[in-house]
């Protein structure tokens, strides 16, 4: 059965993230507390770009998260659903060729990415499996996968207190930073109804991927899943 983002369906998802694309990064940063720019660099260190490598960036919103691959010298695709996310990339990093695309209907051709990463974008997609079917087709045979979403904390007591955080905490603060406290409420009921770290890597591997693993970071508020498609 396929996992739908909360019912969402992709105008929805899209015109949600439009509405917050100029203030997104500074969230991000203030409700992660810094954590997220270590979190990109397990991310960049996870992918191991090398000069020429070709790697799709979904779900790159304002090419944050494409920015280290570039600057590995990898050729980067920031591709997103938001065109408002888009074109506030497009602003700051007009380099960086950033393509309007559904990551459950790709506009790419089989087989022509190394490696494939989403972060923080595969649980507001509105099919997950979809999503992971068409990573699998557009990475070539031996090509590597990269997801880095939130996840559940390993400690009991503590999940507990984040739970209670996230449901409360970061819609009113993220809502006063864009005064669109209703996308934030969305976002964290994403983030607490989605898979555990082992939920997703058998999400992974049905869609066709081997060799999945991932490692916890920050006590499990975030996990970092990576795979490969078979070389045969």
């Amino acid at each position: 059965m396929p996992r739908a983002s909360l019912e969402k369906k992709p105008a929805e998802v899209a015109s949600m993230f439009d509405g917050i694309a100029r203030r997104y990064d500074l969230v991000n940063d203030l409700v992660s507390l810094g954590q997220d720019r270590r979190w990109r660099r397990l991310v960049r260190e996870a992918v191991g770009a090398r000069p020429g490598d070709k790697v799709l960036d979904l779900a790159a919103g304002t090419g944050t998260s494409s920015e280290p691959f570039a600057d590995d010298g990898a050729l980067v695709v920031p591709s997103d659903i938001s065109l408002g996310m888009l074109s506030v990339g497009k602003q700051r990093r007009p380099d960086l060729p950033f393509v309007a695309g559904d990551a459950t209907a790709l506009p790419f051709a089989d087989g022509v990415f190394d490696a494939v990463t989403i972060s923080f974008g595969l649980r507001n997609v509105v099919d997950t499996d979809a999503a992971l079917h068409e990573m699998l087709r557009v990475v070539r045979p031996g090509g590597r996968l990269v997801v880095c979403e939130f996840s559940t904390p390993t400690w009991a007591p503590f999940r507990t207190v984040y739970m209670e955080y996230l449901m409360r905490a970061l819609p009113v603060v993220a809502g006063a930073v864009t005064r669109d406290k209703g996308s934030y409420d969305y976002l964290a009921e994403s983030i607490r109804s989605w898979p555990d770290q082992e939920g997703l890597g058998r999400l992974m591997l049905e869609a066709g991927w081997e060799r999945v693993a991932y490692r916890n970071l920050s006590g499990g508020i975030v996990a970092l899943h990576r795979a490969h498609r078979p070389a045969a």
